[in-house]
Formats: structure tokens, C-alpha cells, sequence
């Protein structure tokens, strides 16, 4: 597994969660690494991601509430999850690629379920 995701569970509306994303050094210095989810019966999206240098994006439906960062001496992406909202409950995933447009294409993890109760 060359992307490895954690950090799931189930919390209850307003309160936090912060995932993981572990990778090789190789990887991870040299991509662009994000965050996707897919609810059930919904498509994939967005959520964040983070370039080499730092540069952050969001999906509007987070801005303000999840910050994504990275720890380049541990080689992992975090994404801290505050303020969770039922509308956010599904498997999160990570993702590495050369840029942000090709995350898609990109490497993918195994996914970390997210549950929020409201």
C-alpha cells in the first residue's frame, strides 16, 4: 500500500477529527497530495490539497472547517476536520500526483470512514 489513510470514526456534529495520510518519502516529496470522499450514493469530490511548497485549495463545502498540512519529516498529510456536519459523513480518501488537476489519475489509498451523527 503506497498510500496509507487513517484516522476515521464516529462523531457527533460540531465536534472534530483529524485524518492521516502516510507515504514514502519518494511520493511524497514530489507530488501534489489531497483529500477526496465519496458519500453513499454520491459521487466522489474534492476536499483538499496541498502542493510540495505548502499552497493549499479547498472545497468550498469545507473552507473554514477542514485545514489540510503536511509534515515533511514524517512523510504524512493531515487533514484536521473541526465544526463536522452529518453532511459530512463518507470515506475519505488521499491521493498523490505530479499536480492537483491529476489527482483523479493520480495514486489512491485505501479509504477511512467518516461518520458524523447529528
Amino acid at each position: 500500500v503506497q498510500l496509507q489513510a487513517s484516522g476515521g470514526g464516529l462523531v457527533e456534529a460540531g465536534e472534530s477529527l483529524r485524518l492521516s495520510c502516510g507515504t514514502s518519502e519518494t511520493i511524497f516529496s514530489n507530488n501534489a497530495m489531497g483529500w477526496y470522499r465519496q458519500a453513499p450514493g454520491k459521487q466522489r469530490e474534492f476536499v483538499a490539497a496541498i502542493l510540495p511548497d505548502g499552497a493549499t485549495n479547498y472545497a468550498d463545502s469545507v473552507m473554514g472547517r477542514f485545514t489540510i498540512s503536511r509534515d515533511n519529516a514524517k512523510n504524512t498529510m493531515y487533514l484536521q476536520m473541526d465544526n463536522l456536519e452529518p453532511e459530512d459523513t463518507a470515506v475519505y480518501y488521499c491521493t498523490a500526483a505530479h499536480s492537483v488537476a491529476r489527482l483523479p489519475q493520480g495514486l489512491w489509498g485505501q479509504g477511512t470512514l467518516v461518520t458524523v451523527s447529528s
